[in-house]
């Protein structure tokens, strides 16, 4: 398999545990207890010595969980990570993924589900690694990550954005009124304003434009709504 897997957990007991069950499933394991040593080991190792994956505890001594998160996410887009917490509530889980976190396993956990979702993780990252020339130039969306990847390049969306965007794409040239954008946004029917809609489709171009800075594939249309448009 050669993947390695980095430990960042300052639990020496659980850190082994997931070792030991790592390593009997064929990976290489490196631990650190202190968040302040994560980013000077990551910046001493070349790029062909990196981690496979990270597993990243949210409270660590030094530097915490979810400032790595951030840092790691920055400087090595590439690296996935998967959180390990004992804190449960919807704000830290919503946080951790939208700072770059790939899952998030809340503890107690069994080493057993830690090795399941490392190599669900995985195996994502490699699709995504994967990507061919036949993918090259295009806008694929991955409904089991809940993202977007542009010509391989991921582009992290909410929940929302990515339920706007899979819409749109269903019928390339075809206009949604904010309205029928909104029922397929929020499935509850709740009452949103139209601004909430504009709002969400800003935020979603500037992603996309991130990616591909000078396409435009959504598209507005003056006083009904907007429409997905590739570029031929």
């Amino acid at each position: 398999m050669n993947e390695s897997i980095l430990i960042i957990e300052d639990e020496i007991k659980i850190a082994q545990l997931i070792a030991d069950y790592l390593t009997a499933s064929g990976y290489t394991t490196h631990r650190l207890e202190n968040g302040d040593d994560v980013i000077p080991w990551l910046q001493d190792r070349p790029a062909s010595a990196l981690p496979s994956l990270i597993l990243l505890d949210l409270m660590l001594p030094g530097t915490d969980g979810l400032t790595l998160c951030h840092h790691i996410h920055d400087q090595w887009p590439q690296l996935p990570i998967i959180m390990l917490t004992a804190r449960v509530e919807e704000v830290d889980r919503l946080l951790g993924l939208e700072l770059g976190a790939d899952d998030y396993i809340c503890k107690p956990f069994s080493p057993r589900e830690v090795v399941a979702r490392v190599k669900a993780v995985l195996r994502r990252a490699h699709s995504r690694d994967s990507v061919g020339d036949d993918a090259l130039n295009q806008l694929v969306l991955d409904e089991e990550g809940w993202r977007a990847l542009a010509d391989g390049k991921d582009i992290e969306l909410t929940a929302v954005e990515f339920q706007l965007l899979k819409v749109m794409m269903s019928a390339p040239g075809r206009i949604f009124s904010r309205e029928q954008l909104m029922d397929h946004m929020y499935r509850d029917h709740r009452i949103v304003s139209e601004r909430t809609v504009d709002s969400h489709i800003k935020k979603l171009r500037r992603k996309i434009a991130d990616a591909w800075p000078e396409r435009e594939i959504i598209r507005s249309v003056y006083g009904v709504g907007y429409k997905y448009q590739p570029e031929e």
